[in-house]
């Protein structure tokens, strides 16, 4: 089953103190498409400017992820900058441009709408409410969000969780959203909100899912050298819905399954700059590392 991606399509100035790259491909639409292109089909849909390099993701053309929902618009694409220290869990925002993306506005193919799931991206929820109104009933709706428009748009981004299955969420936005300390208690109070299944990342701790009472953690895969932990967020969510998708069942032996995955893509993608580690990896590499994952978990 194929995959609908909403989100951004950009170009990363990124610092760390491995080294830096200027106007490298990024943003979480293409981020989320190189995970999720190892287990099935993805659409995208994105904005991008003139200056936008597309035999840059030529590669992912071939991989099966269509692109006839990238529109390109007058002026310049969206860029973003920051700059890690050694504490990779900590960045700094150098400059948001948003160019084009400012004015994003998403235009669904007609042959993207049957699409079984959907994936909306860090986007304004109005948008990700306009695609939700756009689709022909899919089969399953993840949705990522951030603090931003919790905290600026709480009404909107309600609404929207009302609709989906399933939302992949940080640690420290779960209790801004659900305004308690606690992680656990903090669960229980978005599901009540919609979402029936929470994706609760902790950057190198790992990722927590929640789903019918019950909880599942996977640890981080215990990389010897991250070199950019840009799009790791992203990746996960390629390889967790990718999978699910490809699988075309998200019970909970599954759901489980696709957490290692997505923590399995995500391992890789850090290892380089941008998408350098996405563009070249191989099902095998993938396979060995996503039990590499099961046997650090194992304790008969």
């Amino acid at each position: 089953m194929s995959v609908l991606v909403v989100g951004s399509v950009a170009l990363d100035t990124v610092e760390t103190p491995f080294g830096k790259v200027t106007d490298a491909i990024g943003g979480s639409a293409t981020f989320f498409s190189a995970a999720a292109s190892y287990f099935t089909g993805v659409n995208v849909v994105a904005v991008v400017g003139r200056d936008f390099p597309h035999d840059q993701i030529e590669f992912l053309k071939q991989r099966n992820v269509n692109f006839d929902g990238l529109v390109t618009r007058p002026g310049k694409t969206f860029r973003w900058g920051g700059k890690y220290d050694f504490d990779v869990n900590q960045r700094e925002t150098l400059f948001t441009h948003l160019n084009v993306f400012e004015n994003f506005d998403p235009v669904l193919p007609e042959h993207y709408k049957s699409t079984p799931y959907l994936f909306l991206a860090n986007i304004h929820p109005d948008l990700q409410m306009k695609v939700l109104q756009k689709m022909n009933r899919p089969k399953l709706v993840v949705m990522d969000t951030m603090n931003f428009w919790i905290e600026g748009t709480p009404d909107s981004l309600k609404q929207v969780l009302k609709q989906i299955d399933i939302l992949i969420i940080n640690d420290s936005e779960v209790r801004q959203l659900a305004e308690t300390p606690n992680l656990f208690v903090g669960a229980e109070v978005i599901q009540r909100m919609g979402p029936k299944i929470l994706v609760i990342k902790k950057g190198e701790h790992g990722a927590l899912l929640v789903e019918n009472g019950s909880y599942f953690w996977a640890p981080a895969f215990p990389v010897q050298e991250v070199q950019d932990p840009t799009g790791a967020g992203d990746t996960f969510a390629g390889g967790f819905v990718g999978y699910l998708a490809k699988m075309d069942d998200y019970s909970t032996k599954n759901l489980r399954k696709a957490v290692i995955y997505g923590s399995t893509l995500a391992s890789f993608c850090v290892e380089k700059f941008s998408l350098e580690k996405l563009v070249s990896l191989s099902q095998h590499e993938i396979e060995k590392r996503y039990q590499q994952f099961i046997n650090m978990t194992k304790c008969d």
